[in-house]
């Protein structure tokens, strides 16, 4: 059995989660950059659109353009006599299919140009050396610059600390005990860290910032899954959303990953078949699992939450490792189920429909797995990953404009604030006259 259509189920709307410690550092922002020389910034593989950090772009853009680089060409810098770098770093990079890695590199420098995109995962010696090395090549591009001073920020949860733990554990030689505490809840750092030692030679030092969350997450459907995503993740404060709501969004996303065998077969008896709707999918794997309320009555609430942490704690690395790729199987299910289209996903942020005839398209031009079909079908990833960062492009342009950032109640507070800033303005004019 293949799941050709795969409805996004219905969503609660998103809280609004803004302390005010993320207040503050975001106005703290642009001071704070202009003693930075790089700025590292932490996403989650599994949501590289959605942990962009919208708040903070203009801050960034405007740091860009004072250390000489072209406002209308972000990949080309004017004026080169300090360092200034932007490094997005997506962490986890086990928890996303390794065939969408270079596509998405490559659809990401078309579309978003001006940032330098790095996978890793704090668990990977190499990846924690690699990143190391990278800083430490561009302090040694300055050698009159007297230390390079690097900037981490991201939303909750994205593994900042962590991080920067491994990066000081690698870069300084000796006992080099960790500097930051972490935790797997969000909003741990609540303050901007002393510096934290990189490197001796070339100095390197860092800060590390709090997570800091979009002031609204947005309306409408797009806002709802939004939440939801980085509910999933653990990037929003838990307790902000039932069990049931996460595993909802989590079967229609393992289901995208893979129509044909989901991750999530590996939790219900043997012989079982894709599933869509979440209450069913709960009774059998509270069946499975033998957990029964009093009464014999199936405890589909614990089902929920079980599914959600194993998801969290390893069915996350075995949904990137069976993830479906372009290939034959996909060709002949889709004649097999007279289907015009199957859908395919790559982590949370991404997703499309394949067509019968991209499909056999690439296997005209091509046949078996050599270089040139491999070539073909991350040309055709690409294409399809460019086509949803437009759309992540022009949705979040539009929310600005609109003010589709922002809530009711965070509206409601900023014109009473206009409505007393003008009435103090009009008392003094009173005044003076």
């Amino acid at each position: 059995m293949v799941l050709t259509h795969i409805p996004l189920p219905v969503l609660p709307a998103p809280p609004s989660w803004y302390p005010g410690h993320m207040m503050k550092f975001t106005k703290m922002l642009p001071t704070l950059l202009t003693r930075t020389d790089v700025v590292l910034e932490l996403r989650d593989s599994r949501l590289p659109l959605t942990s962009i950090n919208r708040t903070l772009e203009g801050a960034l853009r405007k740091w860009r353009m004072e250390r000489g680089w072209d406002p209308n060409d972000p990949s080309r810098r004017i004026v080169n006599t300090a360092p200034c770098e932007r490094i997005v770093v997506l962490n986890k990079r086990d928890l996303v299919p390794e065939w969408g890695m270079k596509p998405f590199r490559k659809a990401m420098s078309k579309k978003l140009p001006g940032q330098e995109i790095i996978f890793a995962s704090w668990q990977k010696p190499r990846d924690i050396r690699d990143l190391s090395k990278t800083l430490v090549n561009i302090a040694k591009q300055y050698p009159h610059t007297s230390e390079l001073n690097v900037l981490v920020i991201g939303m909750p949860n994205v593994g900042k600390s962590t991080l920067l733990n491994a990066l000081r554990n690698t870069g300084i030689k000796g006992p080099s005990p960790k500097a930051f505490r972490t935790s797997a809840q969000p909003g741990l750092t609540q303050a901007l860290s002393t510096r934290l030692k990189l490197s001796v030679d070339p100095p390197v030092y860092a800060f590390d910032s709090p997570g800091v969350m979009l002031p609204f997450l947005g309306h409408g459907e797009k806002g709802a899954e939004r939440g939801v995503k980085l509910a999933l993740i653990a990037g929003i404060k838990e307790g902000m959303y039932d069990m049931e709501a996460l595993a909802t969004y989590l079967l229609y996303r393992l289901n995208v990953l893979n129509p044909i065998s989901p991750a999530y077969l590996t939790l219900l008896p043997k012989g079982a078949q894709p599933i869509i709707d979440l209450e069913d999918f709960l009774a059998q794997l509270a069946q499975r699992m033998g957990m029964v309320r009093r009464g014999a009555e199936l405890d589909l609430t614990r089902a929920a939450s079980y599914f959600v942490r194993w998801w969290r704690e390893e069915g996350g690395l075995l949904a990137a490792s069976t993830s479906s790729q372009l290939d034959e199987t996909s060709t002949r299910l889709l004649h097999e189920t007279n289907s015009l289209s199957i859908t395919q996903g790559w982590g949370f942020d991404f997703q499309w429909q394949l067509t019968a005839e991209e499909l056999k398209e690439i296997q005209r031009n091509v046949s078996g797995e050599g270089d040139g079909g491999l070539k073909a079908r991350e040309e055709l990833v690409q294409k399809k990953m460019e086509d949803c960062i437009e759309s992540y492009v022009a949705e979040s342009e539009r929310e600005e404009r609109d003010e589709g950032n922002i809530s009711a109640t965070q509206r409601k507070k900023q014109l009473t604030m206009e409505e007393k800033a003008r009435r103090k303005l009009k008392q003094s004019l009173r005044r003076s006259s």
